[in-house]
């Protein structure tokens, strides 16, 4: 099967997701907070990033290689933390690990995904990192730490952006719970899914394993909170500044918004922010992170590391023409192991690289620093 003729766009392995996985597994990745007016509002602000197309430029070598942390990546995208991935297909963190190591791009495994860091370790690229939310024991901290680094992971990005839980009433309207209960309702959604009830069969029922170690009760929850949070504290700077101190390698901060936060994490060591509103699934009443993306690069000399509504090559060039120096999505790898299992990722890849090219080609530039000479904001 030519998959790129029968699923050429990012929006092609979204319907066939959505098609074979179950409603609450979809509901699960999609869903914001609120009114999911943030959610809505990443995209319209993306749009209104306009370039200036340009022609009589001759042929063009587009150069996708981008620096981060010293280092020479091939690609300007990676896979971001998603809770419980393999909810949407099983395995789905291992598949993801694996791919980002042949593509040479950053893997990002969530705190609260399916599999354990130990589970991915096998098949970690050289640009891998562990994604933490953190716990309020310096000993289950310390011990997370140590298992990323024994693992392989080369960078831990901490999560500032839930200091509580979210409402994501769209997800409860599907009935999904922490931990899942199958309830008729549940059950009746994952039969009229075979091929991913099979193949959960053979793997287990997906929860979040990372934990297992440190819960051994798991009292009843609202049904968007889940273990994790009986583990998290909210923390403050010195928190960073102690998670600076256990850790060696890249320390990025997750969830930044304020530019005023930036300048501070810079004082306190941080290798890199990443700008991200939890792409409106904690907070609706956040401005879109490409609103915030010139003034974030205005106050620091960081990298920044983008996110949250991307859905394509083209959010990708307006968030470098902006001043990102890297960017992650999350919904659509997703999306990708979703609809194709293990030949998603690398499809997905070869979709996001043509859309980088082609949309580059229009414009008339080789390079990503060229991009904002193209700009044009309405």
């Amino acid at each position: 099967m030519d998959l790129m003729t029968k699923y050429p766009a990012v929006t092609d392995l979204q319907k066939r997701a959505r098609a074979r996985i179950p409603h609450f597994a979809y509901e699960y990745l999609v869903s914001g907070t609120g009114a999911e007016a943030t959610t809505r509002r990443n995209r319209t602000a993306l749009d209104q990033v306009q370039f200036m197309p340009a022609i009589l430029r001759g042929p063009q070598t587009p150069d996708l290689s981008v620096q981060l942390f010293g280092e020479t990546l091939p690609l300007p995208f990676g896979i971001a933390p998603v809770g419980l991935s393999g909810i949407m297909w099983p395995d789905a963190e291992y598949i993801l690990a694996q791919a980002a190591a042949r593509e040479g791009i950053p893997y990002s495994l969530s705190t609260v995904a399916a599999q354990t860091p130990e589970h991915v370790a096998p098949v970690l690229g050289k640009h891998s990192w562990f994604q933490l939310y953190p716990p309020k024991s310096p000993e289950i901290r310390r011990d997370m730490l140590k298992r990323a680094r024994d693992a392989g992971f080369t960078g831990v990005a901490i999560t500032v952006d839930v200091p509580v839980a979210s409402r994501r009433e769209r997800q409860t309207r599907s009935g999904l719970t922490h931990p899942p209960r199958m309830t008729p309702r549940i059950l009746w959604q994952i039969a009229r899914r075979p091929a991913w009830a099979l193949a959960t069969a053979k793997t287990g029922a997906p929860r979040m394993r990372t934990l297992d170690k440190y819960v051994t009760d798991q009292p009843n929850l609202p049904p968007t909170e889940h273990i994790g949070y009986l583990l998290r504290t909210s923390p403050d700077m010195d928190y960073i500044r102690a998670i600076r101190a256990d850790w060696d390698g890249h320390l990025m901060i997750k969830g930044v918004m304020d530019p005023e936060d930036a300048k501070s994490l810079e004082n306190e060591g941080v290798d890199a922010i990443w700008l991200s509103n939890h792409a409106g699934r904690q907070f609706d009443a956040s401005p879109a992170t490409i609103e915030v993306l010139p003034e974030m690069r205005r106050a620091t000399s960081l990298p920044i590391i983008f996110d949250s509504g991307v859905e394509g090559g083209l959010d990708i060039l307006r968030a470098l023409a902006l001043g990102a120096d890297f960017v992650m999505l999350g919904r659509a790898w997703q999306y990708a192991v979703g609809a194709l299992g293990p030949d998603g990722p690398a499809h997905l890849a070869a979709i996001l690289r043509n859309d980088l090219i082609s949309n580059m080609g229009q414009l008339g530039v080789e390079k990503f620093a060229d991009l904002q000479s193209r700009l044009r904001i309405s």
